[in-house]
């Protein structure tokens, strides 16, 4: 396997996905770059945009299995996770694995949930394993968490703690289409309400897929010291309260890594870093109260750190 090939595979879904979904080519970029990565993504946006359209068809292009969770205040953990149940005939108790045991899990609406549900998914994001009754099951592999959230919604909400936001590789924010995407929109919808796509992945790919950018996708010495410069200014800000962790760092880098392997190289560039720092990093940083007041949005801030930050190569 080779660049080439990978970039020849991520134009392809992108292709396919046209037959569901316009106008968000960068949204499945960063995903499969995500994915690729061996992280989680979290989509934020105004409903009605095809958040959940876009993962389910992801899903069945890449030939994985896939579950929606709709997350709503009355969820419980085993809801996610599963639950035993007691068996008349053996006289004993079996454990039924809950949606979570699947490749990609869609969170619909996750901040919806309460806190020891959302702990719940915590486990399964980070360690890939659900604990149950003294017993740990492993997660399928290749595993990716997409979780959906509604920034404009306010009431019966419970925000994701910042250790949880954390263990998003990515927040992509998802805006509205313009015209053209929204007349193509249009067309499809009048043809066919659901067009069929092909498989054109299967896990066994994605997986060596994951291996080729975790072990072959060089990182020089002087990307490192760009991240970490970039990394430490979120720390001195004087419009953050909390800056960019350690794991924003290597999150930063790994899906770097990705990028270049979708762009057909095996090396990362400046560039790479530059374009997904935002994704990265907007959903990990605190605003200071004067800067809240103010009103400065988070990608002025971000945007200027690029700026003042010099790489030489």
């Amino acid at each position: 396997m080779d660049p080439d090939e990978i970039r020849e595979i991520v134009n392809e879904i992108i292709e396919e996905i046209h037959q569901r979904v316009v106008g968000l080519d960068y949204a499945v970029q960063n995903i499969l770059a995500s994915f690729f990565a061996n992280g989680h993504v979290l989509l934020e946006g105004v409903p009605g945009i095809a958040k959940s359209m876009m993962a389910y068809s992801l899903a069945e292009i890449l030939g994985l299995e896939f579950k929606r969770i709709q997350f709503t205040p009355d969820l419980m953990p085993g809801d996610i996770t599963g639950v035993s149940v007691f068996n008349m005939k053996t006289q004993e108790f079996s454990f039924i694995k809950g949606p979570v045991f699947s490749n990609i899990i869609l969170c619909d609406e996750i901040s919806r949930a309460p806190p020891k549900t959302q702990s719940a998914m915590l486990e399964a994001m980070q360690e890939r394993q659900v604990s149950h009754e003294g017993i740990t099951y492993k997660l399928p592999n290749p595993f990716l968490v997409i979780a959906t959230q509604n920034p404009i919604e306010q009431a019966g909400v419970y925000p994701l703690p910042e250790a949880q936001l954390d263990r998003f590789l990515i927040r992509q924010l998802i805006s509205y289409p313009n015209k053209a995407s929204e007349m193509n929109m249009l067309q499809l919808k009048q043809k066919q309400d659901l067009l069929p796509v092909r498989k054109l992945t299967n896990p066994e790919l994605i997986l060596k897929i994951q291996q080729f950018v975790r072990q072959e996708v060089i990182v020089s010495e002087k990307i490192m010291e760009y991240i970490v410069d970039l990394m430490r200014k979120t720390r001195e800000h004087y419009g953050l309260n909390l800056g960019g962790s350690p794991r924003a760092s290597i999150s930063l880098m790994t899906v770097a890594q990705a990028k270049a392997v979708i762009s057909g190289r095996d090396y990362v560039e400046p560039d790479d870093i530059k374009q997904l720092f935002f994704p990265v990093i907007n959903h990990r940083l605190i605003l200071s109260p004067e800067t809240e007041m103010d009103k400065i949005p988070v990608i002025q801030i971000v945007d200027n750190i690029i700026k003042s930050t010099e790489v030489i190569l």
